[in-house]
């Protein structure tokens, strides 16, 4: 159970660093944000607790796959921004389309034979 909250604390610590940092200088933010941190610590979780390379293989290939659909969010939130929708319109359009994506990833990705 430590570990649990070890592993929650810590990646909650990393969120709040990098907002704190955000409202301070947004391009710093942005940066801190667009590193796969929440994806290495996932890795080193995963690795952690199982010690399985394809386990850890499958996963770190999945996570590129679904970071794809994930990109145009970070160009729509702030297009739909600039057209004056309030911040958590664009949020839930930047959420849905991304959600779309997804969904399209896992259809398409199948039939393209990614093992998701």
């Amino acid at each position: 159970m430590l570990y649990l909250f070890i592993k929650a604390a810590l990646s909650g610590i990393i969120v709040a660093a990098v907002s704190e940092i955000a409202r301070r200088n947004a391009g710093l933010g942005g940066l801190l944000a667009s590193l796969p941190l929440v994806s290495v610590l996932g890795m080193i979780w995963l690795w952690r607790d199982t010690g399985d390379p394809v386990r850890m293989a499958a996963h770190a290939e999945a996570t590129f796959w679904y970071v794809l659909p994930s990109l145009p969010m970070f160009l729509l939130i702030p297009l739909l921004l600039r057209h004056s929708f309030s911040f958590w319109s664009a949020l839930a359009i930047g959420c849905l389309v991304t959600m779309a994506l997804y969904a399209g990833m896992i259809t398409f990705g199948a039939r393209l034979g990614l093992r998701l």
